[in-house]
């Protein structure tokens, strides 16, 4: 094969995507990647759910086949750098197959929580491994080791296929200590000692108690976490009260609507104490909260107060990225297959992006046609975001073309979308066009929140690069990249394993 063929003999589109659209077939690295960050195993606009996971399941196999050592290091990076944890689970289950030594050196970094544990383990007997062999069980029995009481009182349940007693009967884990020892008969529902687990015995207790007073009394006593408090009984407005100083930063969002209901934040203390925990930078940063979930929690919540705080939570999420520089163009698709999800996850994106050029940037919706969205730097991200609505078809070259014919010179071009063009011509033509023309040094951003494989640019451009992915991570890679970092794939290509 000639140089010529190899570097341009694919940069023709070789695909069609959803609408039969002329696409490009991206390298099997960037696809696994996709699959990884996007983590979709629910029906999308274009495909169900079967389908999803059938696809996933067949680039899970082909990149443990041709290039595991990149496989392990993907899952890795998605799991801790892009908060997800589906797709990651998957794809460690089928890695256990192929590369045992390297399924080994990732478990830990991958199962992080016993419901990892159990979803690893329903996944590894859906696919027909059973229990996963001795190599599985080793991983297993290492991660049991450190299971806590607050561990054993969370997950001590059945229901998600795999409870941790159901692992201990699996791995056969040998105790430690008498305590560890109580621990585990605990877990297999076997008589225990629970006067070596006192926060298990106050749960028990709790399950118990007959009065309200004498709740409250084992829940401090015991100290203990909403979700066995939740589980064990029907919580009063008192009891929600006392379960509120010890919520996790996420499951205050989750349950702001459950609290409302109730009356515990209807003013006063308890109000006050919820609006400072949301809206502080360091508790929003350790506990991973993905920015749709505070816009999720701003569309379900009524309160004036609690809305304002989720706006200025969702500003302090992305109050660390890197400036973008003021020549950058933000496209952000608003077509009807974006509905929903996407949408409002790719309008909080976008005017993040907006926001670090210190508005000097251009932001344009589009979908057949082009709109200057003109948005406010002093009003809140999520109250505009909100404001933000799907419609019509999709034409990816619309926006370019727009830039064209205005003669706009930028240095980065930034779309968000779901690449499921149906008209108009293709955002790469396009994108020629424009640096023939204006600046031919402009590189372009393709944030990609869906997890459909096919793509509108070749792999081969290399001012192009591909961000997948949900969590404020995939920010503050364009703001790297902007400065001359790599591309996505030679980031995590660089990641050194370590057990």
């Amino acid at each position: 094969m000639s140089i010529a063929k190899k570097l341009f003999g694919s940069l023709r589109p070789n695909t069609v995507n959803k609408h039969n659209y002329p696409a490009f077939t991206r390298s099997v690295e960037e696809q696994y990647l996709q699959t990884l960050l996007t983590n979709t195993m629910s029906n999308t606009f274009y495909a169900d759910q079967n389908e999803l996971v059938s696809e996933a399941a067949q680039l899970h196999h082909e990149m443990a086949d041709a290039n595991p050592t990149f496989m392990a290091k993907a899952i890795v990076f998605a799991r801790n750098e892009g908060f997800m944890r589906l797709q990651p689970l998957f794809g460690l289950a089928i890695l256990s197959q192929y590369r045992p030594d390297l399924f080994a050196l990732i478990f830990m970094q991958v199962i992080r929580i016993p419901s990892d544990l159990s979803d690893f383990l329903t996944m590894l007997n859906g696919l027909g491994r059973g229990e996963g062999g001795r190599s599985v069980k080793r991983q297993v029995n290492r991660f049991l080791a450190s299971v806590s009481e607050y561990w054993a009182m969370k997950y001590s349940g059945h229901g998600r296929g795999y409870s941790l007693g159901d692992a201990i009967a699996t791995a056969h884990p040998k105790p430690q200590d008498l305590k560890q020892q109580a621990l585990f008969r605990y877990l297999r529902g076997q008589e225990a000692n629970l006067a070596l687990l006192p926060q298990v015995e106050a749960l028990e207790k709790l399950k118990l108690a007959s009065t309200e007073q004498e709740q409250i009394a084992w829940i401090e006593r015991g100290k203990l976490p909403y979700e066995t408090v939740t589980g064990a009984i029907k919580p009063s407005k008192a009891v929600w009260e006392a379960l509120l100083y010890q919520m996790p930063t996420f499951a205050l969002l989750r349950h702001m609507n459950a609290l409302l209901r109730v009356g515990v934040l209807e003013k006063g203390k308890n109000l006050d104490y919820v609006i400072q925990r949301i809206t502080d930078k360091q508790a929003l940063r350790k506990a991973k909260i993905l920015p749709f979930r505070l816009a999720t929690a701003f569309r379900q919540v009524e309160h004036p107060d609690l809305q304002d705080a989720l706006r200025e939570a969702t500003d302090l999420t992305f109050d660390n990225l890197p400036d973008l520089g003021e020549r950058t163009a933000i496209f952000l698709d608003i077509s009807g297959s974006m509905s929903g999800q996407y949408l409002e996850i790719g309008s909080v994106f976008a005017l993040a992006l907006y926001k670090k050029t210190q508005g000097n940037s251009l932001f344009w919706l589009f979908d057949t046609d082009v709109v200057d969205a003109k948005p406010s730097r002093k009003d809140s991200i999520l109250t505009q975001a909100a404001q933000i609505h799907a419609r019509g078809g999709t034409d990816t070259g619309a926006p370019v073309r727009k830039l064209i014919q205005e003669n706009k010179k930028v240095d980065q071009i930034i779309m968000i979308t779901d690449e499921q063009q149906n008209s108009g011509s293709s955002f790469y033509q396009e994108l020629n066009r424009y640096r023939s023309k204006v600046n031919g040094d402009v590189k372009a951003f393709i944030v990609d929140i869906a997890p459909y494989r096919h793509a509108m640019v070749p792999f081969q451009d290399p001012q192009t690069f591909y961000i997948y992915g949900w969590s404020d991570t995939v920010l503050a890679y364009i703001a790297q990249s902007v400065r001359g970092y790599s591309t996505l794939v030679e980031r995590v290509a660089a990641i050194e394993l370590e057990d």
